[in-house]
């Protein structure tokens, strides 16, 4: 039998948006909307929640998770999540817990449903190294995507041959999403970033794919979830 288990890393600081993993959204908290999908998921065996804040690892544990505590040098604004999830593993397996599966659930996407990871786990497979969720961009990096040159000027950020006029004659580009990230434990543990790997990404709707990191983010996840409570 498969061992899956579910990760959310919530540091307790934040620039973008001060305290958001503990802002309330619709009710409850917003590590508790991952938390809680963890929990229903059928294939998820455990569910943790990395933090170095023992307000979110309170209410972590009164929502259903266990809690890992995250040092404080690896919870700093600058500081790659991967290294929290290499922590997590090696914090586990530190006390003889082994898994098959790694699933991280950021708390930032608290619109996802469980069908979107379930997504996730059926292209999961032995050739793959990890999964990750997308959704479709409205812009492209060879038509209104542009950076800043050092004279003052703006330049589009990749150059084409061609001539392209319209967003539509661009190749479909994707952004990625926080949506779900679902590897193994020895891919995360042998590499640095997720592209060291063979990748496969699931299409989410952009509805369901809003990561919260500022003040506007939060305003637009609160119209999402208030339109579907009215449509229920």
């Amino acid at each position: 039998m498969i061992k899956t288990y579910a990760f959310i890393f919530a540091r307790g600081g934040s620039k973008g948006l001060k305290n958001k993993n503990i802002r309330f959204l619709s009710g409850k908290p917003l590590v508790a909307w991952s938390i809680e999908l963890a929990n229903k998921m059928p294939d998820v065996n455990r569910v943790f929640v990395s933090t170095d804040s023992q307000e979110i690892a309170n209410i972590s544990l009164k929502f259903g998770a266990e809690v890992i505590t995250r040092p404080q040098s690896l919870a700093k604004d600058k500081t790659p999540e991967w290294l929290a999830w290499k922590h997590a593993i090696e914090h586990l397996e530190s006390k003889g817990e082994y898994f098959d599966q790694f699933l991280s659930l950021p708390a930032t996407a608290p619109l996802r449903n469980i069908s979107d990871v379930q997504s996730c786990m059926k292209v999961f497979d032995s050739k793959t190294d990890i999964v990750v969720t997308m959704s479709k961009s409205n812009r492209s990096p060879l038509f209104n995507m542009v950076k800043r040159m050092k004279n003052g000027y703006i330049d589009l950020i990749i150059k084409n041959d061609k001539n392209i006029y319209r967003r539509q004659d661009t190749p479909e580009v994707f952004n990625l999403t926080t949506v779900a990230y679902l590897t193994r434990p020895y891919f995360i543990k042998n590499s640095n970033n997720i592209f060291e790997g063979n990748v496969k990404a699931v299409e989410i709707p952009v509805e369901r794919s809003i990561d919260i990191d500022t003040e506007l983010d939060f305003k637009f996840a609160e119209l999402l979830v208030k339109t579907n409570e009215e449509n229920l």
